[in-house]
């Protein structure tokens, strides 16, 4: 019996998501932060006088989003209920080059996320992982019906497998 399993998205929207929560829900699954990330896509394309000043405005991206999350999952686990976290997803832009700067620019708000779940020691969907072939997405962003089928087998393996009560991070990486 999997019982009543929640999914939360984007970091802001999570606290108001929090309050639509049903009293019979048994697990949170959290997949935030893809939004957060597009929101911030327009720094890759900003010039920058040296390496440095660029890693220095990713870094101020990263950190902001770092306490937003954090923020927002230590709202989530005082509902007091399992939770399970998902990375974002590497989208399908494509230019080749917006492509790579977007999994690269992705890699550090992923770590930010993979960082929160081994604090807390939650298990994790990689997501990138999960929507790995260009059919598993319906558009450059958002997953396809077979994508979606995938997310869907990835939630109910963790949910089916997974031991909460050992608080133990684990990486989850398809259904099957």
């Amino acid at each position: 019996m999997l019982g009543r399993i929640m999914v939360l998205a984007r970091v802001s929207g999570v606290p108001r998501q929090l309050g639509q929560v049903p009293q019979e829900a048994t697990r949170l699954f959290v997949s935030a932060g893809g939004n957060d990330a597009l929101r911030s896509e327009g720094v890759l394309g900003e010039a920058a006088r040296s390496v440095g000043e660029a890693l220095a405005r990713l870094s101020d991206l990263v950190e902001r989003f770092r306490e937003d999350y954090r923020a927002m999952l230590e709202a989530v686990l005082a509902r007091g209920l399992p939770t399970a976290l998902c990375t974002i997803y590497d989208p399908r832009f494509p230019d080749a080059l917006r492509q790579r700067l977007a999994i690269t620019g992705l890699a550090l708000f992923n770590d930010m996320i993979l960082r929160e779940a081994f604090r807390h020691g939650l298990p994790v969907i990689d997501l990138r992982l999960v929507c790995s072939e260009a059919a598993d997405f319906a558009n450059p962003i958002e997953p396809s019906v077979r994508g979606g089928r995938k997310i869907a087998a990835a939630i109910t393996r963790l949910a089916v497998e997974h031991n909460f009560q050992q608080r133990r991070a684990t990486i989850y990486t398809e259904g099957a």
